[in-house]
């Protein structure tokens, strides 16, 4: 990773930061991490000036460049709102993330989400499975994968779910939060999937990152990453609260009929990472062991 400059769109996001914290510490690497006010994925000159800006930049300094677009609309709930704003990130804006790149010379590593599945499997899903997404945030992400595969880029998506981090808005930070407020609570037992730590995340991106600045990059153009392992929205309440020293016994199962939302959830997006590791990739850690440490940070 030594000769590899990256560029994040969505830098000051969740994974965004995690990506640029990692980067930061790899030594002879490059990495520009804008927000979205700096770099509007939805404004297609803006993007184009910025990727071949950078991309020139870092072939100059001898570096390979990448993009890992971390941009995204990712409040579930409100894309059934705003279903055009959700479309102009996901969709359109992936889409000129991934022209960009193909008029620049960049690879792209695009970033997707659990939610293209319909969520009603009873295995893990494989990148090959059959979509079905349930949300306008799942339709606009697969939209946008479709524009990215089909844009003629050096390009690769990576499916994801679940991610928290001590920096973001997300479920573990909103128990911790609760666990201070309540003295009990009900959270769904009947919705599984992979809690996965952005740290991890943002390595294992990395790692694909740099397979493809040495090499042409995997075969398989779609692939999942997250922790290994899987878990219900309840059980994972209970793992932040034990391991917070915590009464786990705070958290009390419910179904999610008893929470209803705008945007139904997947009852099961568990995704398996058998493509990443056939691709040569380190495999990430179990979700257990990852939101042990994860949790240091949050305190």
């Amino acid at each position: 990773m030594k000769r590899l400059a990256v560029l994040v769109p969505g830098g000051r996001g969740q994974l965004g930061a995690e990506l640029a914290r990692v980067l930061r510490g790899v030594p002879g690497a490059l990495v520009h991490a804008p927000g979205s006010g700096e770099l509007d994925v939805t404004d297609g000159e803006v993007v184009g000036d910025a990727v071949s800006s950078f991309t020139a930049s870092a072939k100059d300094a001898g570096l390979r460049p990448v993009v890992v677009n971390a941009a995204a609309f990712t409040a579930v709930d409100a894309a059934e709102e705003d279903q055009r704003q959700a479309e102009r990130i996901n969709t359109t804006g992936a889409a000129q993330v991934a022209a960009a790149c193909r008029d620049s010379g960049a690879g792209l590593v695009h970033v997707s989400t659990d939610y293209v599945f319909p969520g009603d499997a009873d295995r893990p899903y494989e990148p090959t499975d059959e979509t079905g997404p349930k949300t306008a945030y799942g339709r606009t992400k697969l939209d946008g994968e479709h524009a990215v595969l089909d844009s003629g880029a050096r390009a690769w998506v990576v499916r994801t779910a679940w991610v928290y981090s001590a920096g973001g808005q997300n479920f573990v930070r909103t128990m911790l939060r609760l666990a201070a407020e309540r003295e009990t609570l009900s959270v769904v037992d009947d919705q599984v999937g992979t809690p996965t730590w952005a740290a991890d995340l943002a390595r294992g991106l990395l790692e694909l990152a740099g397979q493809i600045a040495r090499r042409h990059g995997p075969d398989q153009r779609v692939l999942h990453c997250t922790n290994t392992g899987s878990a219900s929205w309840f059980e994972l309440a209970r793992a932040v609260f034990a391991g917070s020293g915590l009464d786990e016994e705070r958290v009390q199962p419910c179904s999610s009929a008893q929470f209803p939302r705008p945007a139904p959830r997947p009852g099961y997006s568990v995704l398996s990472d058998r493509a990443w590791r056939e691709a040569g990739l380190t495999p990430l850690r179990p979700w257990r062991e990852a939101l042990g440490v994860a949790l240091h940070e949050f305190r």
